[in-house]
Parts: C-alpha cells; sequence; structure tokens
C-alpha cells in the first residue's frame, strides 16, 4: 500500500511539472490502480473508452521499476502478445509518454504473462484536444 502511494506521489507531481501544453491532457493510465496487472482482461479497454486521446496529450503509466515495464509495438504483436515489431520499451516508472501524432498506439506489459493476463492498452489519437470522459457540467450530453 505505501508503494504505491508513493507511485502515485511521484505521477501527482510529473503531472504538475509536464503542463506546460496549454490544451494538452495527462492521462494517468489505469486512473489510481495504476499500471497493474488488472483485476479482468477489458480493464484497460474499459478505462480508455470514456476518454478521447489529443495530439501533445500525455500519456502516465505508473509503475515500479522491475514489476513492470511497457513495450509500444505494432497491432499484429498486441493482438497476439508478440515481440516482432517492438517499436519502443521503457524500464523506468512511472513512464511518460506524449502522443505526438495521430493514429492507433499500442502498448503492453513484456514482463511474464502480464499481457495475456491484460494488461495491455490500445488508444487512438485523434486531431484536435483530448478529453478525460467526465462531464463537468450538468446534464451531461450524450454522445
Amino acid at each position: 500500500m505505501a508503494t504505491k502511494n508513493i507511485v502515485l506521489m511521484m505521477v501527482a507531481l510529473m503531472c504538475c511539472v509536464l503542463m506546460n501544453t496549454a490544451n494538452a491532457l495527462i492521462h494517468v493510465v489505469g486512473g489510481k490502480e495504476g499500471w497493474e496487472i488488472p483485476p479482468k482482461a477489458s480493464f484497460y479497454a474499459d478505462w480508455a473508452k470514456p476518454r478521447v486521446f489529443g495530439v501533445h496529450d500525455k500519456l502516465v503509466f505508473p509503475y515500479r521499476v522491475g514489476a513492470h515495464n511497457i513495450l509500444q509495438v505494432s497491432k499484429e504483436d498486441f493482438d497476439k502478445c508478440g515481440n516482432d515489431h517492438v517499436y519502443e520499451q521503457y524500464y523506468k516508472g512511472p513512464t511518460v509518454i506524449k502522443l505526438n501524432a495521430t493514429g492507433d498506439y499500442y502498448f503492453y506489459s513484456g514482463i511474464g504473462t502480464h499481457c495475456e493476463l491484460g494488461q495491455k492498452l490500445h488508444i487512438t489519437v485523434v486531431p484536435g484536444q483530448g478529453s478525460s470522459g467526465r462531464c463537468l457540467r450538468r446534464p451531461c450530453p450524450r454522445h
């Protein structure tokens, strides 16, 4: 529990430091759960579903060094948890990834069977501003 609190404090500090792009959002992957083996395989897809990821937004993956990592891979590798087309590897958590271009991004943990257990994230980056998926006005518009 103490380790999780330390990681969350580090993420909060990093968020403050990284808020240099006026319209960019910082998305903490997994919310309060962070980048962990999820309770169910669809956890990260469910987390991403209400959000809009815009160019210049940042993904923050909170995790402990050695416990997890992040591989940015092709769709084919994402689907099969393979490692034939690894574009980037990150090992020092928490990791911050700036989304510089539109398109699909695929990430998973390359530790053991973490990917097969659902520690994987697919997002689509769109032009324009991102959104947290939370409605800040009432009533909330329906999409």
